[in-house]
């Protein structure tokens, strides 16, 4: 029991402490949020990597690493539109075709095993996350039709949706730990037997609730109708994020991706449930909310 409750400790102060961090890089917005992101995209894809390793794989590390990188600045270089948002749009395919030719150049030939892991660790920890970037940058008038009766210079409608988002993501994440510690009983996955269908459905409501408020807040066409829908989204893609983690690290036969972060294990493991998140948030807002409007 002792031993239960300081590994409780240190996962509440270690959540705490990403939390914090998480609100202050996020109102910093801009290149802040980027280095940030940036910083948490290396040392989840090393860890990602060293679990594609234990299977036997040989990754262009280092040149998705690099892609990775550059698909986050030229994502955040975008916002000032021209020639630097096309190259945003470049970076991508670019950098798939340089991940292969670094393999084809290797002594022993890349297999399809080694091209699979690169291309999908550019698309899971650089492109997904670059959704991230997207979303704080939105100046979009429909994202959030409450500032059109504000004075609302300082703030701006990307703002309001990043912090919607995580706190969707962050009350799913509480709501499945804490209904599911509480009174599951029943296995959702064998990928993941900790995780059970009471815990699914907490997460599921809490999630819902959140996006709920979310759509009444910022005045949303069909207002907390149209929040609770995409708190549903959320909710069943950051399950998604977290049974494919889990998935990865149950194929290379490791507990956690990582130690870095005491109570949670790795960066990956922390980052699961907000790596498809963003874009479902992101073409949700730019996508289906100009049609309500």
């Amino acid at each position: 029991m002792l031993r239960r409750s300081g590994v409780d400790r240190k996962r509440l102060s270690s959540g705490l402490l990403a939390g914090v961090f998480g609100v202050v890089v996020v109102g910093l917005g801009g290149w802040w949020f980027t280095i940030a992101l940036g910083v948490i995209v290396h040392l989840a894809l090393l860890e990602f990597f060293r679990m594609a390793q234990f299977k036997g794989m040989r990754p262009a590390t280092k040149t998705t690493l690099v892609a990775c990188q550059l698909l986050l600045v030229s994502t955040q270089w975008s916002v000032n539109g021209g020639l630097a948002s096309h190259l945003a749009d470049a970076v991508l395919p670019l950098s798939g075709a340089a991940i292969c030719g670094w393999l084809i150049l290797q002594p022993i030939t890349g297999s399809i095993a080694d091209i699979a892991a690169s291309i999908f660790g550019l698309f899971y920890l650089g492109f997904l996350p670059s959704h991230w970037l997207r979303l704080r940058n939105l100046v979009t008038p429909d994202a959030a039709p409450i500032l059109q009766s504000l004075d609302g210079s300082w703030i701006s409608s990307g703002l309001l949706i990043t912090f919607a988002a995580c706190l969707m993501v962050v009350a799913s994440d509480i709501g499945s730990y804490a209904i599911g510690r509480r009174l599951g009983s029943r296995p959702l996955s064998p990928i993941s037997p900790a995780k059970t269908i009471e815990g699914a459905y907490g997460g599921l409501a809490s999630a819902i609730l959140i996006g709920a408020c979310t759509g009444a807040l910022l005045m949303w066409p069909l207002g907390w109708f149209t929040g609770g829908c995409l708190g549903a989204l959320v909710a069943l893609f950051a399950l998604v994020g977290d049974l494919t983690e889990s998935m990865m690290k149950r194929d290379a036969g490791l507990k956690d991706s990582g130690d870095a972060l005491p109570g949670h294990g790795g960066i990956l493991d922390r980052i699961d449930s907000y790596l498809f998140t963003p874009a479902v948030v992101f073409y949700a807002v730019t996508l289906v909310l100009p049609v309500l409007s």
